[in-house]
């Protein structure tokens, strides 16, 4: 039960509710709110859950938004008044990155004192999508627990945190789509040199190590425990210049279906380092029929 109540705050924090009624103060907020990008909004949004500000938290969000963290049902009011609970757990996000692809913002954050949700610490991709009235209006996310030592000495979110060659985006979303295809799907895993540089492979999965080598290695761990994850489906594709964020589902661990939330960097036509999230799908307890993904465009 702790568990379920504090993951539904957390994905409140991603929530939203009915707008303030109108008056001269709130036509001059929602003037502004439409001069403000994307990444603006959903800051203001996440700041104002920080404050507990929740006249902020209606302006800048839709009351019919859509939840699909499987254990928080649809609206914010709820969720407004747990947020008591964060304040005495003393929980709170570290954004890491944050990125823009048209309508959708996605981040990488870390939960410090984040024991209701599972661990002290937790690492997790969140995605948002703003409406065309610039309303926070739908929320995606995956979470995993945070690992201190990592097979590569890397952590799971240092590393670059600035997007570059803006003009390059659509290459390189095409680019993580062919390696999911090619080698996590296995239509053809040997063109993995193709898609991955020999050269520099930084890697932040917690279990595997840098480089191509370390990929190998993991696999070939992976298939004589009979555990190899598998990738079945691409549901979403996000990316920012150098930076692409695949949304993909799997089975893993005795055929359970997982999201797989991949983060890729790359460069030169390669990539050269990945963030992951992964998180086992529940079918459970679920607090709506909206499911892990549902991505309209």
């Amino acid at each position: 039960m702790k568990k379920v109540i504090t993951v539904f705050v957390l994905a409140g924090i991603l929530a939203s509710c009915n707008t303030s009624k109108t008056n001269a103060t709130s036509e001059n907020n929602q003037s502004k709110e439409k001069t403000m990008n994307n990444k603006e909004i959903v800051g203001t949004f996440l700041g104002a859950v920080a404050k507990q500000d929740a006249e902020t938290m209606r302006k800048f969000a839709n009351a019919d938004y859509i939840q699909h963290n499987p254990f928080v049902p649809s609206g914010l009011e709820p969720f407004i008044g747990l947020l008591p609970v964060l304040k005495e757990n003393g929980t709170y996000a570290e954004n890491v990155r944050l990125f823009q692809d048209g309508d959708y913002v996605f981040m990488h954050n870390i939960w410090h004192n984040a024991k209701p949700f599972g661990a002290d610490e937790m690492v997790a991709f969140d995605i948002i999508r703003v409406d065309e009235n610039g309303k926070v209006a739908e929320h995606w996310d995956a979470m995993t627990v945070l690992v201190k030592e990592t097979a590569s000495g890397r952590t799971q979110t240092d590393g670059p945190t600035t997007a570059e060659d803006l003009d390059k985006t659509e290459a390189n979303k095409a680019l993580a789509v062919s390696l999911i295809e090619d080698v996590l799907m296995g239509k053809n895993p040997s063109n993995i040199t193709e898609y991955i540089s020999a050269e520099q492979y930084n890697q932040h999965n917690p279990q595997i190590k840098d480089g191509l080598n370390g990929i190998v290695e993991a696999v070939e761990y992976l298939t004589s425990q009979n555990n190899m994850f598998k990738y079945t489906k691409i549901h979403k594709v996000l990316g920012e210049g150098n930076f692409v964020l695949t949304v993909s589902e799997g089975e893993w661990n005795g055929g359970k279906k997982h999201a797989f939330y991949d983060l890729f960097r790359m460069k030169d036509g390669k990539i050269v380092e990945h963030w992951d999230v992964i998180q086992e799908i529940p079918t459970e307890g679920l607090a709506h029929n909206n499911g892990m993904f549902g991505f309209k465009n």
